[in-house]
């Protein structure tokens, strides 16, 4: 009996490439749906054209980006076998790239949600521990720093002279890819900042001298509090403030930040400088969260939107 070209295909990946039956079984279903939807045209007579139109079907199903460049690379590879052969003279999917996956829209919270939040610790910042995780929050949403970037900052971020802090409501930092930013503090955010310079001692009375170059020194390997503590505390901060914890993470609030800001009418390269992205696209992505909050504002201010037809 003369094999198919997917048998040929799947006992090649059995035989050379040892590959495991449950991979073997997924291209059978890839490659059988494929050669279904060209029908009754034989695969080796199969042309870009056709494997595109197969792809838009798969999209015209609903199926997911990433089940699509998965088929896509079993295609891929089935005609790379076939070439290889000289059982055809060209690869039709040569020149073909995966479907891009959409990136998921970031989780965030409302203003409302961050006021609970800030509150709440507020009013718990009644030990060092409190006070310590009142700053945190405080600084967290009033400069959108990535979560590694605050525990780690050194302590000698703070000026020697607290007035210029006051002042200037601004911290130098070094961040992502070793990129050197301004980042905003705040009133707020200062206040809690010195409340906590007050009592940063009490944690020092506990950790190795070495750790006493960070801010916010801990005991653990790294020698300061690390991100895990951190969501943790955060969680149980928004159960005390009746928030559903499963919303609620230090890279929230740091969405929170940046999507808050572009609702306020902050511009993305000033966003892009705040958050230290390297590519203004990595930033474009807080456009989709606030797209109905800005159809709302042209209806309601636009003078187009006020004239009478």
């Amino acid at each position: 009996m003369t094999l198919t070209d997917i048998e040929l295909f799947l006992e090649m990946l059995a035989a050379e490439k040892a590959s495991a039956q449950n991979t073997i079984l997924s291209y059978q279903r890839d490659l059988a749906d494929f050669a279904a939807f060209i029908a009754p045209k034989f695969l080796r007579l199969s042309e870009k054209a056709d494997v595109e139109s197969y792809l838009q079907s798969l999209a015209s199903r609903g199926l997911a980006a990433t089940t699509q460049g998965r088929r896509l690379s079993a295609i891929k590879q089935f005609y790379k076998f076939l070439l290889s052969e000289q059982l055809i003279e060209g690869d039709p999917t040569q020149l073909l790239d995966s479907p891009k996956p959409e990136r998921p829209l970031p989780k965030t919270l409302t203003m409302e949600e961050v006021d609970f939040l800030i509150n709440q610790a507020a009013t718990t910042a009644t030990t060092p521990q409190g006070i310590r995780l009142s700053c945190l929050l405080e600084i967290l949403y009033a400069s959108g720093l990535r979560v590694s970037e605050l525990v780690s900052l050194p302590f000698a971020v703070i000026p020697k002279d607290l007035s210029r802090l006051v002042d200037q409501q601004m911290l130098f930092i070094k961040g992502k890819g070793g990129r050197e930013r301004l980042v905003p503090l705040g009133q707020h955010a200062v206040e809690a900042l010195q409340n906590y310079l007050k009592i940063r001692p009490r944690f020092l009375e506990t950790v190795h001298p070495a750790n006493h170059k960070w801010l916010f020194p801990s005991r653990s390997k790294e020698g300061y509090l690390t991100r895990h503590r951190f969501f943790q505390l955060l969680k149980e901060l928004a159960i005390a403030s009746n928030i559903d914890p499963e919303k609620v993470s230090p890279h929230v609030v740091r969405h929170a930040f940046a999507t808050h800001l572009l609702q306020g009418g902050a511009d993305l390269l000033s966003i892009q400088k705040l958050l230290g992205h390297a590519d203004i696209s990595t930033t474009q992505i807080y456009t989709h969260v606030v797209a109905n909050h800005v159809v709302n504002l042209v209806t309601q201010h636009h003078p187009l939107a006020k004239r009478k037809i």
